[in-house]
């Protein structure tokens, strides 16, 4: 759709050995979910889990984002600059909104090791705000996002990665993460998945 709203795009349709990443992440992600309590607070109905294309195969970067499609207090408007303005919408093949885009970067993210590949998921899930209003959790001063030591932040995710696992879920749910993105495509021939634009911000009159 044009101007302030948009729609998931379809995903690749699936060849009998080709891997969808993206439908991969959701099993995962509505798993741990389920099973721990401190972000079970997320409704993935209305998160829409993506993958893009990391522009340098390097250990640097970005692994994972969360794109919140609400403003501060879950509003959807706000002003910067003495001007207001929105974000525009996105909503899925059914009609649905959403309220956060979960991307991952391939084959950056990948090519981490296995723990650090289940953390990094619940270092996005929790940014969350646990109003699950389309804003980020925000801690208190300037950095909001991390809260003050992002050391910490760091080994409070992994801590809950381990929780997740000593739950023992099913191996047949994370075992993609076992692999990198050559081990999968050796495996399946092709990785598929989902790509999301991320949504513009729209000035208002």
């Amino acid at each position: 759709m044009a101007g302030g709203q948009t729609t998931i795009p379809r995903p690749v349709p699936r060849g009998s050995q080709e891997f969808s990443f993206t439908t991969a992440m959701g099993r995962l992600c509505a798993d741990v979910v389920a099973r721990v309590p401190a972000v079970a607070h997320v409704d993935l109905a209305r998160v829409a889990i993506a993958f893009a294309e990391a522009r340098k195969r390097t250990r640097h970067g970005i692994y994972a984002s969360l794109t919140p499609l609400r403003f501060e207090g879950g509003s959807l408007t706000t002003q910067r600059h003495g001007r207001r303005y929105t974000i525009q919408r996105l909503f899925d093949g059914q009609g649905r909104e959403m309220l956060y885009i979960l991307t991952f970067y391939l084959p950056r993210f990948m090519d981490l090791p296995f723990l650090e590949k289940l953390t990094t998921v619940f270092h996005e899930l929790w940014h969350v705000s646990p109003r699950f209003d389309g804003d980020l959790r925000r801690h208190a001063g300037r950095c909001y996002a991390h809260s003050h030591s992002q050391k910490q932040y760091d080994a409070d995710m992994e801590r809950l990665a381990r929780q997740y696992l000593a739950a023992a879920p099913s191996a047949a749910v994370y075992e993609f993460l076992q692999a990198d993105l050559a081990g999968l495509v050796a495996k399946h021939g092709r990785v598929v998945g989902v790509k999301v634009r991320r949504p513009r911000l729209l000035r208002l009159n």
